[in-house]
């Protein structure tokens, strides 16, 4: 089977299981064969190597397997993050959750922070690798994103700067910090999810409850039990009221709302004292 029709036969098996099946079908040739896209382009009638192999790698896609989890990889930001089934995959909205956070981290001077819910550490080493004096501890209640963080802490050269910690919320925090950053689960039990995301993400990271903000409203009270003046969270697009009515029953200094790129409610930061 040459590229060309190799790639004729993926975009049909695939066309009624993404949305992009002709993008996709590129995308697991390459990684298949360890070129280039433009390789496709200019070797359209090259015989595929192994296709045995390729076609497995589309059956899984066709099965709603996450291209990401295939590959061993996701794009985040300005880097590559290594995933693997049992951490969340990284998404393109928590790119605003690290514009907000690095605004303040700027204007106030943060040299310290924790994240709950360390995942893959996208957050976190991001972080790392935008502000050189920044100290992060990050903690997960789960084995496999601390060692998946560990893993891409170690290869963007921030390991030294990420102290990883196997925790419930702030429960293994001692030292004191500046700010906390989150993007914890906050999906409602019942919601219905795509296949790709309910049948193969882990659960305990999408969850955050019945109603989904549960954990969100947690997160606020052990930031503030803590004394710790900032709290950066992502959050669902439908959360913004039940959140705003909850800082205003307890009392923050202050609370700001952003929107995603599709103009959606997608996160805040909460200034405590």
């Amino acid at each position: 089977m040459t590229v060309k029709e190799a790639l004729d036969w993926a975009r049909e098996s695939l066309q009624d299981h993404c949305e992009r099946p002709q993008f996709e079908a590129e995308l697991l040739l390459v990684y298949h064969l360890g070129k280039e896209r433009t390789h496709l382009i200019l070797y359209p009638d090259e015989p595929v190597s192994d296709i045995t192999g390729f076609e497995r790698l589309i059956q899984r896609r066709a099965s709603h397997e996450p291209y990401e989890y295939i590959v061993g990889k996701a794009s985040f930001y300005d880097i590559d993050l290594k995933v693997a089934p049992g951490v969340l995959i990284p998404r393109p909205e928590t790119e605003l959750l690290i514009d907000e956070v690095s605004r303040i981290i700027e204007e106030e001077k943060i040299t310290s922070i924790a994240e709950i819910g360390v995942g893959s550490g996208a957050i976190s080493v991001v972080l790392a690798r935008k502000f050189p004096n920044l100290k992060i501890v990050a903690t997960d209640i789960c084995d496999m994103p601390l060692k998946i963080a560990a893993e891409n802490a170690q290869h963007w050269g921030v390991a030294k700067r990420i102290e990883l910690r196997k925790s419930s919320l702030l429960d293994d925090l001692h030292e004191p910090v500046e700010m906390v950053v989150s993007n914890p689960p906050y999906i409602a039990a019942d919601a219905p999810l795509e296949a790709n995301v309910a049948e193969y993400e882990p659960k305990e990271a999408l969850f955050g409850g019945e109603k989904g903000d549960e954990l969100l409203k947690e997160i606020i009270d052990t930031v503030r039990a803590r004394g710790i003046k900032w709290l950066a969270c992502e959050m669902g697009y439908d959360q913004k009221a039940p959140i705003q009515a909850y800082v205003n029953e307890i009392g923050v200094k202050s609370i700001s709302f952003y929107k995603d790129l599709a103009g959606l409610d997608r996160g805040f930061v909460i200034e405590n004292f």
